[in-house]
């Protein structure tokens, strides 16, 4: 099904084209002709499966412009998320003069939020926090919202934010629209549905997605002690442009970012101690390509959607299957292709056992590259580049220079001195 076909403004159909969508992926398929009219929904579907616009169209689509008071709000565990999908409303209602949308999120000077609140938007996009926040001292009244979605529901409860959705949800009309997208769908999402949503329909999109198999797994077993020498073999093996590295915890994510810039990688981190302030400072840094390589720990990195991250790698392996769904859904994103890795240590085979049993694409054991095929893999990069360069540039003046001043017995090894210090410079 094509967004043309759908029955929505010329404006979003424009925005769309713009954003360079033109097939509506399943979830999207699935869940607009009900979001569209009204029904309340829960929608389960993992990372990457296109959610945002699912939820997004029939939030722009039912705003009326001239009323300026928030007439939907989104709610999204973290900051990065919450810029992500306000950014992407954005987008959606670009062709809509005088929209507004508004993320709200910890972090940031309230004040500078309440003066947008107090002109008024449209769309409220926050964190369950900085939204009571906002609620408490009289700067966001819901009196007039007729949608609400949470987003990454899951993520929200696990992050302790129940207490706060449902305040939220308190507060708004009775007769509103309820929008619920999550991965998993735990006891406490029912628990939510049964009380905050009227017969919501349920559509669940397979893990098989389009992308999964354009992922190419491979899992390195090694011994722990041995796992930062594993990863700086596969990093430098498999030639990586733009990578995630994934930790379980805080202390493996400083540990892996120390030392591989003791190495000279273009590196950095990303975990839940950092100040937002450094935190969107990193995450521009990997956007923008100024660094190579980000080490993030999974509640940093929700809902991080960047293009052309060609390598995810877990360093620790993930805690079960949905974890390590939403890792290796940050590559291979909008048709493209990607690779994740995985380093397994004794102690963590039992988890990597159940998550490639629960797995729906082939796991491949493979072994370490050696030191020794390390170095093989790096002078032959080199050396297909100069191949590549001597078929389109013309060399007759480096040419002439060898001739005259070495014997044909010496190219071998002129060719061989050129690459040690192309290795070496």
């Amino acid at each position: 099904m094509n967004f043309s076909d759908l029955d929505i403004s010329e404006e979003i159909k424009g925005a769309i084209g713009e954003m360079g969508f033109d097939k509506l992926t399943p979830i999207q398929e699935l869940t607009l002709p009900h979001t569209l009219g009204g029904i309340d929904l829960i929608g389960q579907a993992q990372t990457g499966s296109g959610k945002t616009i699912a939820f997004g169209i029939p939030v722009v689509e039912k705003v009326f412009i001239p009323d300026k008071s928030p007439q939907a709000i989104i709610l999204c565990p973290t900051r990065e998320l919450c810029m992500q999908v306000a950014s992407e409303i954005e987008k959606l209602a670009s062709k809509i003069k005088k929209f507004k949308v508004l993320a709200v999120y910890g972090g940031q000077p309230i004040g500078k939020q309440t003066r947008v609140l107090k002109k008024g938007v449209h769309v409220v996009v926050g964190t369950p926090g900085r939204v009571i926040d906002h609620i408490e001292r009289g700067n966001l009244d819901l009196i007039g919202v007729e949608r609400v979605v949470l987003d990454e529901a899951d993520e929200m409860l696990e992050m302790g934010f129940r207490e706060d959705i449902e305040t939220i949800l308190k507060n708004t009309p009775h007769q509103r629209q309820t929008l619920l997208f999550s991965a998993t769908i735990p006891s406490e999402i029912t628990q939510i549905a049964q009380k905050y949503q009227k017969n919501p329909k349920f559509i669940k999109v397979s893990d098989k997605r389009e992308n999964i198999p354009k992922i190419t797994q491979y899992a390195f077993k090694c011994k722990i002690k041995d796992k930062f020498d594993a990863l700086t073999r596969v990093i430098d093996a498999y030639n990586v442009n733009l990578a995630l590295i994934f930790c379980n915890t805080k202390k493996s994510v400083d540990y892996v970012a120390k030392h591989l810039k003791k190495l000279d990688f273009s590196v950095d981190s990303l975990h839940g101690d950092m100040t937002q302030k450094t935190r969107d400072k990193v995450m521009n840094k990997f956007k923008n390509g100024n660094i190579d390589i980000l080490v993030a720990t999974d509640v940093a990195a929700r809902g991080l959607d960047i293009e052309n991250v060609d390598v995810i790698v877990n360093y620790d392996v993930p805690q079960n299957h949905d974890d390590y769904v939403h890792r290796i859904g940050r590559t291979a994103r909008a048709g493209k292709t990607g690779f994740a890795f995985m380093l397994v240590s004794r102690d963590e085979i039992s988890r990597f056992n159940n998550i490639r049993k629960a797995n729906n694409t082939k796991i491949i054991e493979k072994e370490l590259p050696t030191p020794e095929k390390v170095e093989y893999i790096k002078n032959k990069r080199i050396l297909d580049n100069a191949l590549r360069l001597s078929k389109n540039e013309n060399l007759d003046g480096y040419v002439n220079v060898i001739k005259e001043n070495s014997s044909a017995e010496d190219y071998l090894k002129i060719a061989a001195c050129f690459l040690k210090m192309m290795r070496e410079k």
